[in-house]
């Protein structure tokens, strides 16, 4: 019986072994690669509207080499967004933004807004991945990395693209016909949010237009920003930073870690955020990519997201 125990034992780690390295081949090897589009249709425009194609980008953690990473995001081109919304971390590299030009060059001219993560101030550093279970990141990791060049960034965003910048601020676009109203802030997982400045600047924005739709736009989906979003009236809510966890168990609608306070089961894809007896849609991206240090995606495929607004009933 010891014997007979022991080939037993011996057997279940070699199974649990050929498991775990199967799964990491397929994460690391094969998943982070499988880019995917989450196709949504939501009815929130003003009767007689157009119909508007959002095109929901996040996280993309860019490095020079990801050449096909960077070939996929600049064929999205061709589902003819009328609207950007890029909510954040786009560098993964200080010379990230080589590989961001590839990406997003033929998505100039089409309007868009955009927010920070803390990816586009500091490049990512060597931390334990497994610190992700017991919660959400620490600051202290950050003031230690290397600073990015922000300014040239927001010059490619800004300049080039023509996208608006929502950090800390408010903007307006026209896209098919409908006005975009939008206000933004900038990392709330840094605590670089201006919470407090929105009210102010959107009124000095806001139109009597019966043609205008009001977004929100933030990096990190903190339910205080998610809350004080709704207070101030959006109608649709944008977000990344969970990378829908990352790491995920196959068929579990809910992610393992999401590094913010967002409920587990709302840290990818399309949910209803309710405050104060109003129920908006939240758009959380699951992201684009990963920190060049922790190169794993499983259950959960890089993505980008297309959402169709139409008119309401």
């Amino acid at each position: 019986m010891p014997h007979s125990a022991s080939r037993t034992a011996l057997t279940t780690l070699g199974v649990v072994g050929a498991v775990g390295a199967g799964a990491a081949v397929w994460g690391i090897g094969i998943e982070r690669y499988l880019f995917t589009i989450r196709w949504h249709e939501l009815a929130l425009l003003p009767a007689g509207s157009r119909p508007l194609r959002i095109l929901h980008l996040s996280d993309a953690h860019m490095a020079p080499w990801q050449n096909r990473k960077q070939r996929w995001i600049a064929a999205l081109a061709d589902l003819e967004p009328d609207l950007v919304v890029n909510t954040g971390d786009n560098m993964g590299h200080p010379d990230g933004l080589r590989g961001l030009r590839a990406a997003f060059d033929p998505l100039r001219g089409i309007p868009g807004f955009f927010v920070h993560g803390s990816n586009d101030h500091v490049a990512p550093s060597p931390r334990n991945p497994f610190k992700y279970f017991v919660g959400p990141s620490r600051k202290s990791a950050q003031h230690r990395a290397e600073p990015l060049d922000t300014q040239a960034l927001d010059g490619y965003l800004t300049d080039e693209l023509g996208w608006i910048d929502l950090n800390n601020a408010v903007g307006s676009v026209d896209a098919a016909g409908t006005r975009i109203e939008a206000f933004g802030v900038s990392d709330a997982h840094r605590e670089w949010d201006r919470l407090d400045v929105l009210p102010g600047l959107l009124d000095g924005m806001r139109s009597d237009s019966e043609r205008a739709l009001t977004i929100g736009v933030t990096h990190a989906p903190y339910r205080r920003v998610l809350d004080e979003f709704t207070d101030l009236g959006a109608e649709a809510i944008f977000a990344g930073h969970t990378h829908g966890g990352q790491v995920r168990i196959p068929g579990s609608p809910a992610a393992l870690v999401a590094n913010c306070d967002i409920p587990l089961r709302q840290a990818r894809g399309l949910s209803t955020w309710s405050h104060e007896r109003r129920r908006i849609p939240l758009n959380v991206s699951a992201g684009l990519g990963h920190s060049i240090y922790a190169p794993v995606r499983f259950a959960c495929r890089p993505e980008a997201s297309l959402l169709t607004l139409t008119s309401r009933p």
